[in-house]
């Protein structure tokens, strides 16, 4: 089989299934773990489907949001109630993650919780930091109902705009929207750290 011949095969496999009920409570289900273990690709799957086009963008986004804001959730109460230092025993690198996390969060929480839900490590460890530190749940939920929403629209965007280029190749589509997506977490979290600095230990 030619490469031609086997992508369009499994093109049509992803059309074939993506519209499938169970997707949509996939979709859910890897968005709410994502929100505490973000080795799960939930992001992606946002960014696939909406190449796809299956389910539509109108029942993406709000599937997604909500997952984001369940696995937010569990984040912040897993942190209320082991606390941070339970949590974060690790190496330096990870220990300068909760420094710059705490230290944002009382500064500027809202725009803290905002922010980080775009970078996959961040956002689990910026909400668990605002469970532990006994951040507000009161401005917690709405500003990260709102994280969520802005998150999930803007990866629809990503793979309805790469599918908007690339046709019917879901396969190009989705790995093109998908990239994208990683290159513009790992700026944003460049950039972030560049604009919002971790406090300087005297």
């Amino acid at each position: 089989m030619s490469l031609t011949a086997w992508m369009a095969s499994v093109n049509g496999v992803i059309a074939a299934n993506a519209s499938h009920p169970w997707v949509v409570v996939a979709l859910w289900g890897l968005c709410v773990i994502d929100g505490f273990f973000p080795p799960v690709p939930s992001e992606s799957l946002v960014v696939a489907l909406a190449a796809v086009r299956h389910p539509p963008w109108w029942l993406i986004i709000p599937v997604a949001a909500f997952g984001a804001l369940c696995g937010d959730n569990i984040a912040y109460w897993i942190g209320r109630q082991l606390g941070h230092t339970k949590l974060f025993t690790g190496g330096p690198k990870r220990q300068k993650t909760v420094t710059w996390a705490t230290h944002q969060l009382r500064v500027r929480g809202p725009l803290c919780i905002l922010v980080a839900r775009y970078i996959p490590g961040g956002r689990v460890i910026v909400n668990a930091m605002a469970g532990a530190t006994h951040f507000s749940y009161r401005v917690f939920l709405p500003v990260d109902a709102l994280a969520g929403v802005l998150w999930a629209g803007y990866a629809t965007a990503i793979g309805a705009g790469a599918a908007s280029f690339l046709g019917n190749n879901h396969i190009l589509a989705a790995t093109v929207g998908i990239v994208g997506a990683v290159i513009i977490g790992v700026l944003l979290d460049q950039i972030l750290r560049r604009v919002m600095p971790a406090p300087h230990n005297d």
